[in-house]
């Protein structure tokens, strides 16, 4: 499923982006645009999967003109959310357990031998 909505772009005075998006009640900043996109994309794309594991209807996207930023320095750009990709890069596969990390630690700790470093145990 492929979802596109509208959303306003702030340039801040430290140079992050405010990102607003009037369709979903919900707003998002980045470090610099390329971030905001992509953090505005997530949010949309998070508040989606919430709607539809809810049984809640999607608002449905606001026509590119009709959306105005509240200031001269605002711009409307379009979002583009894929939940199939999404749900790829993100399956719900539980993780292992016992990792590599976590088996060296046990087999540090069998063995007797500290795991941290003597300069860490030396008091201040």
């Amino acid at each position: 499923m492929k979802y596109v909505y509208p959303a306003c772009f702030y340039k801040e005075k430290n140079g992050r982006y405010s990102v607003e998006v009037p369709d979903f009640p919900l707003a998002t900043f980045g470090d610099d645009l390329a971030d905001a996109i992509y953090m505005a994309s997530d949010a949309v794309a998070g508040r989606i999967l919430l709607m539809l594991k809810d049984g809640e209807p999607l608002p449905r996207a606001s026509a590119p003109g009709s959306i105005a930023p509240d200031d001269e320095s605002g711009f409307v750009s379009m979002l583009y959310v894929d939940l199939d990709l999404l749900k790829q890069n993100h399956d719900e596969t539980p993780v292992k357990k016992r990792s590599r990390f976590h088996h060296g630690l046990t087999m540090r700790r069998s063995a007797k031998t500290s795991i941290f470093p003597q300069r860490l145990k030396m008091p201040l």
